[in-house]
This record gives structure tokens, C-alpha cells and sequence, in this order.
């Protein structure tokens, strides 16, 4: 057993082990308001909302469930952007033990109806914008009620007024066709009771949050997780910003709540330190900016593409953004430049950490404001075990060796829902099998080499993508890049890169494998590029690399057919 170096790379502050309250993960939202009622809880466009309005709110949604039906352990879904909704929902349904199942707003019917079925959603929470896409969908599947919201319903005035004609103007309808099935959020909540609500969970057993896999290695498939996996995250995560304080934090909420990375390192953690949460609908590096510039929010976790559109606004500089001290990159690889030119730009601190939905998500993270490497995910967070073994045999593997990373800790899922022989695929003697290959070097600290299904195989030489991706995102002109295995017939799987430049910038497919060739073994060198405006990306910025591989099968197909 390869010992845990990582423990002497903790700071005097993080302790290697933490009491997790067996609680309801809504407690932290009770205990912020009981501490600081008058607090602003949440920042929406202009609108502020306290702690306590936004407990009253959420007392009054979870009486208005228990009405409707929704008893301890049904499904609640929320499909709704980042806006005060959706806190609402969530804590409302989390209160009297629903168990909550986060749908992105983007799916489509396919999509949506795969998950709404798979998890057997009683109640649906969705926005007006997606009512006809909605209304196709819940016939299919055991929904007995939508509650539809708009994003006006939070918005102070003009906006409230504006927003329709903005919404007309772009093509979009906000018609809802209320019935005794279809009700409106207002008038749920508005003849619910103010009354304190809390239903007994056993918070290690009773699960929160029934969480889809974003679907980027096949079927997805719905994550079971406990009140108890995500309040430990929760807090293991607050312990590693120990600078943070209580009431003092302000939160730019980018990264969507329906995602399991805002969830907690956002919404749940807000709580947990009666922080302010500053919130975006959708990313856009322009609202982004003037954001940060006017509300000062002092905490931005993201994901690489945020920060890679922040350092290439054309007016950066123009901006104030001093008041970022801590950000955490998640979700997927971040490039060593990007996080040095965004360090450089706001003098606060940029790390990266790593992660997976069936962690709740966070296992592993770089100090704050410690020893950190680049290019590293970081250490293992308190009372998270974690090793490098071979993936066929389980056996750990020695020093610097590349294997599957696996990790154990309080905030392992229960399992994958109605799944158990893929549970058990993943879960081996309470170690989870995460996919991805890794390295542990001499000090503890853990490297990503890349998903186990991405490795490319070629001419018998294993090649890791994130190895070439990062030579290439060195070079001036690459803005972003994907790098992936497709079928060559000598070879039996070749390197090919397809890249995005940065606005302006030129280059040729010569110029690049020259740059590779000077850095890069021959075999890892890509023996093809393509430039794209763009690459096919999760809403929390992590490359498809699948749909890539998919669309490139296809060409091919086509083109020996022809």
C-alpha cells in the first residue's frame, strides 16, 4: 500500500478528518437564516432576496408539494437555469424528503423522457420557455403535475415588464396552458403555508439527489446520493477555503445548479457560510465581467471554458476584477496558461481540482494557497482515500506508474439508480472505479493521463489525449482543442486534433505538428488537424470528445460508401 503523501501536503488549518452531521442537506439554509436573517441570500438581476424571505419561500414551496401529493421519497424534477427558483425548489422538495432530480434545461425530448422515466418523476418544476418541449414529453412518462415559472417572476422592476417583449422580440413564447395538472409557481406558492416544515430523513441511507451522468461515455444513468455524501462534500470542500468566512462571501453562480459542481461548490456551500450568491441564468463572458466588477464577488469556480473566454475578452483590461480571490476549475482539463493568465489578470487564485457526479462530485483539489503543481489535479480532500491500481487486476501499482484512479470517502454514491450490476462495475470493496487513468507522483500529488474509453491505441503505443492537448494549448494561436483516436487502417487508430484558434490568429496544420514534433514523442504527434469554430461542449464546458470521434466515424463512412 503506497502510503498517503498526500497528508504532508495539508496546510496546519485542513484537518485529514472532519465530523459530517447526519442532517438534511437543507439544514444549512436553516441555520444561515436562523444566524443571519437579513443576509442576501440571493443576487438575481438586480433583485436581492434575503435569508429569511428565501426560507419563508422555501417553507411555503415544500408545504405546497406535500399538497399536491409529494410525499417522502418521490422524485421532484427542476429544470430551470440558475435563478431564485430553482434554490427554492430544491430545498422546498429536499425539506420534506422528495428526492430531487436536476434536468438540464438544454435536453431535448430523447433526452428528457430517457430520464423522467428512468427515475420515475412524480412532479416536474420547468420553465415557461420549455413548456411546448415539456408538454411533447410528460404524457410518455408517471409525471402527474408541472409547475411552470418564468424568469420574470424574480425580476424587479422594469425588468419584470421588459422581459416578455425581449422574449417576443427573439421568437420566444412564454404561453403556458394552465390546467388542474399545469399550475403556476406564484400562485403554488401563494396560498401555502409560512409554517416551519421538516421531514425526518436518515441522512446516511435517504437519498437527496438522484443526479444523471452527463452522458459523455453512453446511457446516462442516475447517480444516487445521500444527504449525508453531499453534506459531507459540502463541508470537505468548505474546509479546504478556510479563509472563507461566515457571511462574508459573495459567489458568482455561473456554473448551473443543475449541474452537481454548482451544486456544491455554489449553492450548497453558499449556505453552509450564509454567503450571497450572484447569479447567471447562462454564462456570457460579457454579463460575466461587468458582474464581477460591479457586485464583487469574491469566490468564481468554473469550468477552463469560462476562464478561457474571460482572458480573450477583447476588453479585460478594462475591467475591474480584484475582487476574485478564490477559483475553482472543475469539470474539465485546465490548461497551465490559461490558469497563469488569469492569475496574472485578477490576483486571485486559480486552481484546478478533479472530480465525478458519483462523488458528489469533488475528490481531489490543488491548495488554495499552499503548494500547488500545475497541470495537477491536486491532493485528496480530507477523508478521501485514494490510489492508482491496474485496471483488470484492481493491484496498486507502484510510484509514478499510469492506472485507473480510484477513490473511497463519505461522498461515494450509494450506486447507480435500478442499475445494480453496473453499481457493481463501479463500486469494488467500497472503492469507486472512476474511468480515468491517473499518476500519483512522489509527493502525493495525483495527475490525469485521461479517461480510460479515450485512451488511443496506435501502432501498440498508448497515447493519453490530455498529454497532446496540453502541448497544443501552448502554442499562441490555440484557443481550444480536442484531441481524439480515429480508425486508421495501419495503425489501427490514429491522432488527430481539432482546434479552435483565437480570434485573428492564423496558423497552418504544418506550423502545429512542427510545434508537437519538438515536444511530443513522433507516435504522439496528431497526424491530422482540422480547425473548427468551435467544439461540442457540456453546459458546464466539458468537451464532447465522443461526438467528435462520432462525427468523424461518419465521414468516413460516407466517404467509403461513395
Amino acid at each position: 500500500m503506497v502510503e498517503k503523501l498526500w497528508l504532508n501536503q495539508y496546510p496546519k488549518e485542513v484537518l485529514p478528518s472532519y465530523d459530517y452531521p447526519k442532517q438534511n442537506l437543507a439544514q444549512f439554509l436553516l441555520d444561515a437564516a436562523a444566524k443571519y436573517p437579513e443576509h442576501t441570500a440571493l443576487y438575481f438581476l438586480g433583485r436581492k432576496i434575503s435569508y429569511e424571505e428565501l426560507l419563508e419561500e422555501t417553507y411555503q414551496f415544500a408545504h405546497a408539494l406535500q399538497e399536491l401529493g409529494i410525499k417522502k421519497g418521490d422524485r421532484v424534477a427542476i429544470m430551470l437555469p440558475n435563478c431564485p427558483q430553482s434554490v427554492i425548489a430544491y430545498y422546498g422538495s429536499l425539506l420534506i424528503g422528495a428526492i430531487v432530480v436536476q434536468t438540464n434545461p438544454t435536453y431535448m425530448e430523447r433526452e428528457l423522457n430517457h430520464q423522467l422515466n428512468d427515475a420515475g418523476v412524480k412532479l416536474l418544476i420547468g420553465l415557461d420557455l420549455l413548456f411546448k418541449r415539456i408538454s411533447k414529453v410528460v404524457p410518455k412518462t408517471k409525471v402527474e403535475k408541472v409547475i411552470y415559472t418564468s424568469i420574470k417572476d424574480y425580476l424587479p422592476f422594469p425588468k419584470n415588464v421588459l422581459y416578455p417583449l425581449k422574449a417576443r422580440k427573439e421568437g420566444n413564447s412564454l404561453h403556458v396552458d394552465y390546467s388542474e395538472h399545469v399550475l403556476s409557481f406564484k400562485s403554488v406558492l401563494h396560498g401555502a403555508s409560512k409554517a416551519p416544515i421538516q421531514v425526518e430523513v436518515d441522512a446516511e441511507h435517504d437519498l437527496a439527489l438522484l443526479q444523471y451522468t452527463g452522458g459523455t461515455t453512453g446511457l446516462s444513468k442516475g447517480v444516487m446520493l445521500t444527504h449525508y455524501n453531499l453534506v459531507a462534500n459540502t463541508i470537505q470542500t468548505r474546509s479546504w477555503s478556510y479563509k472563507s468566512e461566515e457571511a462574508k462571501e459573495n459567489y458568482l453562480a455561473a456554473l448551473p445548479f443543475f449541474h452537481v459542481f454548482g451544486m456544491t461548490v455554489l449553492m450548497n456551500q453558499s449556505m453552509l457560510l450564509a454567503g450571497t450568491l450572484i447569479m447567471l441564468p447562462k454564462f456570457d463572458a460579457d454579463e460575466a465581467v461587468k458582474l464581477i466588477s460591479k457586485k464583487r464577488p469574491s469566490t468564481f469556480p468554473g469550468a477552463p471554458t469560462m476562464y478561457i473566454a474571460l482572458i480573450n475578452h477583447p476588453k479585460i483590461r478594462d475591467y475591474d476584477l480584484s475582487s476574485i480571490e478564490i477559483c475553482i476549475s472543475g469539470a474539465a482539463p485546465l490548461p497551465g496558461e490559461v490558469q497563469e493568465v488569469f492569475e496574472e489578470i485578477t490576483g486571485g487564485k486559480l486552481i484546478e481540482g478533479y472530480g465525478l457526479t458519483e462523488a458528489s462530485p469533488v475528490t481531489h483539489a490543488n491548495n488554495i494557497w499552499e503548494k500547488r503543481k500545475l497541470g495537477s489535479i491536486g491532493i485528496p480532500f480530507p477523508d478521501t482515500d485514494a490510489k492508482v491500481v491496474d485496471s483488470e487486476t484492481g493491484e496498486e501499482l507502484e510510484l509514478g506508474e499510469v492506472g485507473e484512479l480510484i477513490v473511497k470517502g463519505p461522498q461515494i454514491m450509494r450506486g447507480y439508480w435500478n442499475q445494480p450490476v453496473e453499481t457493481s462495475k463501479a463500486i469494488r470493496d467500497g472503492w469507486l472505479y472512476t474511468g480515468d487513468m491517473a499518476v500519483m507522483d512522489d509527493e502525493g500529488f495525483f495527475y490525469i493521463m485521461d479517461r480510460k474509453k479515450d485512451l488511443i491505441i496506435a501502432g501498440g503505443f498508448n497515447i493519453y489525449p490530455r498529454e497532446v492537448e496540453e502541448v497544443l494549448f501552448d502554442h499562441p494561436t490555440v484557443m481550444d482543442v480536442v484531441v481524439a483516436g480515429i480508425p486508421d487502417p495501419y495503425r489501427g487508430e490514429t491522432v488527430k486534433a481539432y482546434v479552435v484558434l483565437k480570434s485573428g490568429a492564423q496558423t497552418t496544420e504544418q506550423e502545429l505538428e512542427a510545434f508537437c514534433r519538438e515536444r511530443l514523442a513522433s507516435f504522439k504527434v496528431p497526424r491530422s488537424y482540422e480547425f473548427r469554430d468551435s467544439l461540442p461542449k457540456t453546459l458546464v464546458g466539458k468537451t464532447l470528445r465522443r461526438l467528435v470521434v462520432e462525427e468523424e466515424k461518419k465521414k468516413l463512412e460516407t466517404t467509403s460508401n461513395e
